[in-house]
């Protein structure tokens, strides 16, 4: 069994330590639910180990369409073992139907489905509010060249062809979702961080009345109820789909 040892980063929703393998991190994730840059903020027992059980399925039925992340393995309820990464300091969203910032940004109704889907870049900066950036200013800044983005844009839209396919099989609709990437010690791109209902907007389909159902952070931000049972839904109905691919769910 790999040592957990000493702490190196806290952020709203996890904690990561050093383990007795360089190149291997041990993520600690917290019950705790934040909204508007940590000024709304709330414990729900139970919410750190359906979030690791989430990602944890999650990256396993992405690498099995052949997209790896930095998932080595679920340890134990709360926590998981990653590769150590070079993260890029950015918040890549993709886009599916208009919702949240989006629409407020350009004043579109919610729900309104997009033309194909949007990719966006934040640059993750609590103090500036994660601001909207393009490819330019990602170059001029520095925080990446045009060659990394020549491979996070493709791996991101491929990432969102899958999910939307994942999400689909269990009759939820992927409205849109935020990921993170970065680079392994031999310069490997790769999906890094967490999918987690925290990181994604998700609408259940499952009466197929067309009204909107949330099963994700929605609920908390706009205080609509508790989140746990719609994250415990999110989680059986992937539990059962990856079992039904052959993936084991412990």
């Amino acid at each position: 069994m790999m040592e957990k040892l000493e702490k190196l980063y806290e952020g709203k929703a996890k904690q990561l330590y050093a383990t007795d393998d360089p190149e291997v991190l041990w993520v600690e994730y917290k019950n705790t639910a934040t909204a508007g840059d940590g000024e709304k903020k709330e414990d729900f027992t139970g919410k750190g180990r359906l979030n690791n059980l989430i990602t944890t399925i999650i990256f396993d039925l992405l690498k099995k369409r052949g997209i790896d992340s930095h998932l080595v393995k679920r340890v134990d309820d709360t926590a998981q073992l990653v590769r150590k990464m070079d993260m890029f300091p950015l918040e890549i969203v993709l886009r599916n139907t208009a919702a949240g910032h989006f629409c407020s940004r350009l004043g579109v109704e919610e729900g309104l489905p997009l033309k194909e889907p949007v990719l966006e870049y934040f640059l993750k900066n609590d103090d500036l509010h994660d601001p909207f950036v393009n490819d330019d200013d990602l170059v001029a800044l520095g925080v990446c060249t045009r060659e990394d983005l020549a491979e996070i844009a493709p791996l991101a839209r491929r990432i969102n062809e899958a999910l939307i396919d994942i999400f689909a099989k269990i009759d939820v609709k992927l409205v849109d979702f935020k990921i993170e990437m970065g680079r392994t010690s031999d310069g490997t791109l790769l999906l890094a961080d967490e999918i987690t209902p925290d990181s994604c907007r998700l609408w259940d389909q499952k009466d197929h009345s067309g009204k909107v159902e949330h099963l994700d952070k929605d609920l908390f931000r706009r205080g609509l109820g508790s989140i746990i049972p719609a994250y415990e839904e999110i989680e059986s109905r992937l539990a059962e789909l990856a079992k039904s691919e052959g993936i084991e769910v412990k």
